[in-house]
């Protein structure tokens, strides 16, 4: 049983997820309930939680995702008894969160460097991924700058082994250096080529490439 604030809450999220598809902020909520801090909201949250009614989506930031509603919300959208049967409605989940995604060093735009492997995590709006594993390459180098891909940009990289021509990929070159290019295949070899007419583009023997990756996103800061 649910107290007439949770109920309040609970009514509030479902209204904002189905309308906007976001979760609404912790003062958002404050003001719609009329409480005088935030505090009160984290303690309806927590009850809300601990009786499955919502919870919180892991590794994201402010995303809530309603599991159940109680009956008393609930009512107003079940069919008449000479209703047809509908089929159970997905509740919606917020597309304001955002992801953490392993960051992996630094990865050249313009001459290969050693592949890097680091333990730092990315946050990353959810929106920028698509399905998949992904992880996070701080570009270094100008490259790629006619593609729009800029000297300290983060490449959000889809892991894959396989590219199509043309498509933007992190390339393993012998197994020990990486950089990011347009993938193409010139006749028996495998050609990367940059975004840039400054550079030119580098030919492999296919034995020498392995694909770590294709782009699926840039995270850009500015500061």
């Amino acid at each position: 049983m649910l107290t007439p604030k949770q109920q309040e809450l609970l009514r509030f999220i479902q209204d904002r997820l189905e309308k906007d598809g976001v979760s609404p902020s912790f003062e958002e909520m404050k003001d719609a309930l009329d409480l005088r801090s935030k505090s009160g909201i984290h303690r309806l949250i927590n009850a809300l939680e601990e009786r499955g009614f919502i919870r919180r989506l892991p590794n994201r930031a402010r995303a809530l995702e309603v599991m159940k509603l109680p009956e008393a919300i609930g009512r107003a959208a079940r069919p008449s008894p000479k209703a047809a049967p509908q089929p159970p409605r997905a509740l919606p989940v917020a597309a304001n969160d955002v992801i953490e995604i392993p960051l992996h060093g630094r990865i050249a735009a313009g001459v290969p460097i050693e592949a890097l492997e680091g333990t730092a995590m990315l946050s990353v709006p959810a929106a920028l991924l698509g399905s998949g594993d992904h992880y996070a390459l701080e570009v270094a180098g100008d490259s790629m700058a006619e593609a729009g891909i800029l000297d300290g940009d983060f490449a959000l990289i889809q892991r894959t082994d396989v590219a199509r021509e043309g498509q933007i990929v992190v390339a393993l070159i012998d197994d020990m250096e990486a950089t990011l290019k347009y993938f193409r295949r010139e006749g028996a070899k495998v050609r990367l080529d940059p975004a840039n007419s400054a550079y030119q583009p580098q030919y492999y023997d296919p034995r020498q490439v392995r694909i770590q990756g294709k782009l699926a996103g840039l995270l850009r800061r500015y500061n």
